[in-house]
């Protein structure tokens, strides 16, 4: 497991930097909840009326002045685009930047399988994004125990386990082009995690666009429709577990082929 920990040792502080935002900024938003409590219900009720906006971010659909609803848009947006960023950078640099650092022809020489090395550096962003969203589950318990509100731990459970297979979905995207790419781009990583989040925005606002909602991952994290639901699309999230197992797949029959320079 030497590349795995070598994986892992070289992201630390890219880890430390995006975890402790993410927490943080999930820490300030429950916190400030009870500061607007009071100023919530008509709030609710004027974002449910703002048309557009309201449909872009499902605020027609939920209570925004309800807890469970204030977080699933409000804090569900940190979680889920900040984590989007942070797989797609992991994703997008782990193969593609051997080749970039020309360390390639150093690791290859060594006694180890080609398939070994993706296994080891896949394992290492799994296990990246499970220590960023693990540490917001904490941090999400501990504030929500600190203004002391009651809130449906299954439907909790529910937004964190869509954001976590929404950030794998991602991770698992931008890693099968990185296998392609020679140079790497942390701009098409963040690109691309920007273009599902836009995605699915549109698919929102127009039921013409709906079928969007099977494209990108942010389809099955729509905080509106979980808690509306009291599940996870299962149509949504199939299509997603698909394409991420169908890229990780595309990643290790290209890297066996590829011509590393």
């Amino acid at each position: 497991m030497t590349i795995f920990k070598h994986e892992l040792r070289q992201g630390r502080t890219g880890l430390l930097i995006w975890t402790a935002a993410i927490a943080f900024m999930l820490g300030v938003c429950i916190l400030i909840y009870p500061e607007m409590g009071s100023q919530m219900e008509e709030m609710s009720a004027m974002f449910a009326d703002m048309g557009s906006f309201s449909q872009a971010f499902g605020m027609d659909r939920i209570n925004f002045g309800a807890f469970i609803g204030f977080f699933g848009v409000e804090c569900g947006n940190i979680l889920g685009l900040g984590g989007a960023f942070f797989a797609a950078l992991l994703g997008i640099s782990s193969l593609a930047k051997e080749e970039k650092e020309h360390t390639a022809d150093f690791l290859l020489s060594h006694p180890i399988s080609r398939s070994k090395i993706l296994g080891e550096k896949f394992l290492a962003i799994v296990l990246q994004i499970g220590i960023l969203n693990a540490a917001a589950v904490g941090v999400t318990a501990l504030s929500v125990l600190l203004i002391g509100e009651e809130v449906s731990l299954k439907t909790l459970a529910l937004l964190f386990t869509a954001y976590f297979l929404m950030q794998l979905e991602v991770a698992c995207i931008t890693f099968g082009l990185s296998a392609f790419l020679r140079r790497g781009s942390l701009g098409i990583g963040l690109g691309l995690a920007a273009v599902f989040y836009f995605l699915n925005i549109i698919a929102n606002l127009s039921e013409d666009a709906e079928f969007l909602k099977y494209i990108t991952p942010f389809g099955y994290t729509e905080g509106a429709d979980i808690i509306a639901d009291g599940a996870v699309n299962a149509g949504y999230l199939g299509v997603g577990i698909f394409l991420a197992a169908a890229s990780v797949t595309l990643a290790f029959r290209k890297y066996h082929t590829k011509d590393i320079a």
